[in-house]
């Protein structure tokens, strides 16, 4: 007996759909089951309204730095926020899918054997499945945080209807900081508790340092390198008590210490292993029989343009185009103002850094900029990147000349040779590598 379909795409959040449309491109029958809004996390709630909520507040500060007067109308700001989500609407993403010959499938997906999905007890079958099912927030174990009504996760803060009077956030991870930086340039309080030294634990110290810099600036309340250790309600307060007895008061909690795979239910019908970090996967993505998974719950990385990357990957394979994932130049930016951006390994034997207040761009960007404490570090084994990581204006635009070094290897004599546009960001390259340079060449110089 025929199967329905060719492929089904258990979860159309951005890596399912990205999949399935590739999928539909190439010439197969495709289905998307989907249990929410068709688009997932990221178009609802996380990377599009958060970037949405945090650039009416740069705006109004580089309007500030540059002379003019500004200020946020919040009340357009969240109004502007509610078209960018489309009023948390997805019927412009049936429309997508029905225009790509795409069926959406309402409901929940389980697994039900190699080529089955069960969808609320409708059992639906392919010659191939592909697990998309994202990934869920933590929450740490704080005393008394589980028990807490109304404690937000990002569904909350970016779905927020006012601004919070102040808002406690735990974690200071990318959520957690552009967050407070958001809710801080809207008008409201913030305090940050973060157990590691700096904000952004998993990033180089020197760039969440000085990101930490950039946010005490703002008027973020920063706690670094302690912990939460209870949290409760008293009367219409929040409260956060720290290592030390230091409690901290405010009208919401937000927690954003990170998100873990959601599995599907039925895994080992398919022969798939669930492991430490997600669903365990080869090089081609594949996790089982006719099985495959892209996206959070492969635990890879949780970014969407990781999933979006994985869903081309399996797509080419299930397209007779034989492709295996590379992860060593996976570019992460945190859209903060300034933002932060890296690529790469975060530790290298050689190392060049630039600053941005000494690049000629800067002296025709704002006054302010003779204080920035933007930079670029390079990193290099010698002979080529491997890594980067940059604090400043539009960091995660120019941090791709680095991404893409990084992943094709490019020698270093041919990046010193690379023309770098007058004037942009993109000329710190030029003093970057050329500190880079000088400690290769006089390591080299050791040697001998």
């Amino acid at each position: 007996m025929p199967a329905d379909y060719d492929v089904i795409v258990v979860g159309g959040g951005s890596p399912g759909e990205h999949c399935a449309g590739a999928l539909a491109d190439g010439g197969l029958r495709v289905a998307v089951v989907e249990r929410e809004l068709v688009g997932g996390e990221c178009s609802y709630w996380a990377c599009i309204p958060s970037k949405t909520l945090l650039r009416p507040g740069e705006a109004v500060q580089g309007a500030l730095e540059v002379g003019a007067t500004a200020e946020v109308n919040v009340a357009a700001a969240l109004s502007w926020r509610d078209f960018m989500v489309s009023d948390y609407s997805d019927d412009g993403q049936q429309h997508w899918l029905a225009g790509k010959g795409i069926a959406l499938l309402r409901g929940t997906g389980r697994l039900a054997g190699p080529g089955v999905v069960e969808v609320d007890g409708v059992r639906h079958t392919a010659r191939d499945v592909v697990v998309a099912t994202g990934s869920d927030p933590v929450v740490p174990p704080v005393a008394g945080l589980r028990e807490l009504d109304g404690v937000w996760s990002n569904r909350e803060v970016t779905g927020m209807k006012a601004v919070p009077r102040r808002l406690l956030i735990l974690g200071g991870g990318p959520v957690g900081v552009e967050m407070a930086q958001a809710v801080r340039r809207l008008g409201g309080e913030v305090a940050l508790v973060e157990a590691a030294g700096h904000v952004l634990g998993r990033e180089p110290q020197p760039l969440g340092e000085a990101l930490g810099e950039c946010l005490r600036k703002d008027g973020v309340e920063l706690h670094l390198g302690v912990h939460a250790t209870a949290a409760g309600r008293d009367g219409a307060d929040y409260t956060l008590t720290l290592d030390g007895g230091i409690e901290l008061r405010g009208d919401h909690i937000l927690v954003a210490t990170g998100r873990r795979p959601r599995m599907p239910e039925g895994l080992e019908t398919a022969g798939a292993k669930a492991g430490p970090h997600g669903i365990v996967v080869d090089a081609r993505l594949r996790a089982g029989d006719r099985l495959w998974a892209v996206g959070d719950v492969t635990g890879v990385r949780q970014l969407t343009h990781v999933g979006k990357y994985q869903g081309e990957v399996v797509a080419s394979n299930l397209l007779g185009e034989p492709r295996e994932a590379h992860y060593e130049a996976i570019p992460d930016v945190v859209y903060t103002d300034p933002q932060a951006a890296s690529v790469g390994a975060a530790q290298a034997e050689f190392t060049g850094t630039a600053l941005l207040s000494e690049v000629a761009k800067t002296a025709t960007y704002t006054h302010d900029y003779a204080k920035s404490n933007g930079f670029l570090t390079l990193l290099s084994d010698g002979e080529v990147l491997t890594g980067a990581y940059a604090l400043g204006p539009e960091a995660g635009e120019w941090i791709q000349q680095a991404t893409l070094a990084v992943r094709a290897r490019v020698p270093l004599k041919v990046m010193r040779d690379v023309i770098q546009p007058f004037p942009t960001f993109s000329e710190i390259y030029v003093d970057a590598l050329k500190a880079l340079a000088g400690q290769i060449t006089a390591a080299r110089k050791k040697e001998k």
